[in-house]
């Protein structure tokens, strides 16, 4: 496997219809830098909003629009987070697992960044 793997990467973000945007390339260039940190962004957002839910669905007190409001926040987050999943899951497949030597426990090794 070579350093310089050309790869089509699902950008974190959309087009303004709502279809995937992709990324054809090196996984070490600039764009696909801006997606690592934007994902790291939105994986971080995901994890501060799950504690936020959990203090409004155990509050007794918490409207119903407080409740619709945070189910509204958790949905848009976990399509960002399924995004990121769907995109990370296709390098992996990409990778080409059969230049692994049998005897080697360390496997292929993963593009830059690919976990942020």
């Amino acid at each position: 496997m070579t350093s310089h793997m050309q790869v089509a990467r699902r950008l974190p973000w959309s087009t303004l219809e709502g279809n995937p945007c992709y990324l054809v390339g090196s996984a070490t260039g600039l764009l696909s830098k801006v997606a690592d940190n934007i994902e790291s962004v939105q994986l971080g957002m995901a994890g501060d909003l799950l504690g936020h839910a959990g203090n409004v669905l155990g509050d007794p007190k918490a409207t119903p629009e407080e409740v619709r409001f945070v189910a509204a926040r958790l949905t848009e987050s976990l399509r960002e987070v399924h995004r990121i999943a769907e995109s990370r899951g296709d390098r992996l497949s990409e990778l080409d697992w059969d230049d692994a030597d049998e005897g080697d426990d360390e496997g292929p090794q993963l593009p830059a960044g690919a976990f942020g």
